[in-house]
């Protein structure tokens, strides 16, 4: 058990090419919280808010050094509408740092599908540990995200800012946050289900009926990103296009 431990420690070091001064800090940033809760050891969860805070001020940094502030102030709002979709970061642990290899987790854990936060937990748990440790900012830039920033807009989920723009155009519309509710379809057996968003309603605050429409998603892994898909289509017909 501790050798299987202490090699994925070493393997993920020299994939990082950092070595940890407290290998015990990089061992609780790689531990779930159902095993560290099951074990009664250190889990990554507090790391892992130090590293959103990291990683977001590395990216907005970056930006604005390119004069994107200037050029298109959106950016920043859309870099960091991307750094809080777990799917974005969990595609760059696993594409760029084949994380799951190396997590510490309770036996009926997945880190795929659903459990995709996961991923995205772990590697926000990560670069709060390197930040925890050397306290510079340029060490995690270096040893993390540098690895993926070249390919940072086609890395970014174009979806979630269709379905914020939504928000804001029926907040703007309607003075207040309409709900708008999905019917969904479940295809697959049940360990590969995909879900299909379909007749989605924009609900009043009394919950009636503003607007239904007849349309229907592609089949994908989350319900979410069923819903998102929807958001362009459902904008384009609210604004009559």
């Amino acid at each position: 058990m501790f050798e299987r431990e202490n090699e994925k420690l070493k393997q993920i070091q020299e994939s990082l090419n950092y070595n940890f001064n407290d290998e015990d800090l990089l061992k609780k940033a790689l531990t779930t919280p159902m095993l560290g809760k099951e074990e009664g050891i250190p889990h990554y969860e507090v790391l892992e808010t130090l590293g959103d805070a990291v990683i977001k001020t590395i990216l907005i940094s970056k930006k604005m050094e390119e004069g994107e502030e200037v050029l298109d102030p959106e950016i920043i709002t859309k870099t960091k509408q991307a750094i809080e979709n777990n799917d974005t970061l969990a595609k760059i642990a696993h594409k760029y740092f084949n994380l799951e290899k190396f997590i510490f987790k309770a036996k009926n854990q997945d880190l795929l599908g659903k459990e995709n936060k996961i991923l995205a937990d772990v590697f926000e748990a990560l670069c709060g540990a390197i930040f925890f440790e050397s306290k510079d900012l340029k060490l995690v830039d270096e040893k993390i995200i540098q690895r993926f920033y070249k390919d940072w807009n086609s890395l970014m989920d174009v979806s979630i800012f269709y379905k914020s723009q939504l928000n804001e155009y029926l907040q703007k519309k309607y003075r207040f946050n309409p709900e708008i509710k999905y019917q969904y379809e479940s295809i697959g057996p049940e360990d590969n289900i995909y879900w299909i968003a379909k007749n989605p309603k924009i609900l009043g605050q009394n919950k009636e009926t503003l607007h239904d429409f007849n349309l229907k998603s592609k089949p994908f892994k989350t319900q979410k990103k069923a819903e998102r898909y929807l958001s362009p289509k459902i904008l384009k017909l609210l604004k009559g296009e």
